[in-house]
């Protein structure tokens, strides 16, 4: 059975890249478009990871991840911050927020899909 894999992202491009991407490779993807999506999306489906925009309309990708990680159903997900923030102090932000590891855009596909890989075995 693949992995399934929440993708928290408002811009379709992006999506598309990461659909293209990650589909290839085998894992099933699940999408939102908004962070608030993006937490439903999570209880609805109970994905192996989350892939999480920070950036987004409705609730940010900060927001969403805390709220994933208030919930005991949820918290052992794991969530990467994929952002276009990657000034000084950025990742932290994302840590504090409770994301687990950081990707910053534009990012390579190898270095997307080795963490992926990595986080997945």
């Amino acid at each position: 059975m693949s992995k399934k894999i929440l993708v928290v992202e408002d811009t379709e491009d992006n999506r598309q890249i990461l659909r293209d991407l990650l589909g290839m490779a085998g894992y099933d993807l699940i999408e939102a478009h908004d962070g608030a999506q993006g937490v439903a999306k999570a209880s609805e489906h109970k994905p192996d990871l989350i892939l999480m925009d920070i950036q987004m309309p409705v609730m940010d990708g900060y927001e969403a991840t805390r709220r994933i990680k208030a919930d005991p159903a949820l918290n052992a997900i794991p969530v990467i911050a994929v952002t276009s923030y990657a000034l000084s102090g950025d990742e932290a932000k994302t840590r504090a927020a409770g994301c687990d590891d950081y990707i910053a855009k534009p990012y390579s596909p190898r270095q997307m899909l080795a963490k992926v890989r990595e986080i997945l075995g």
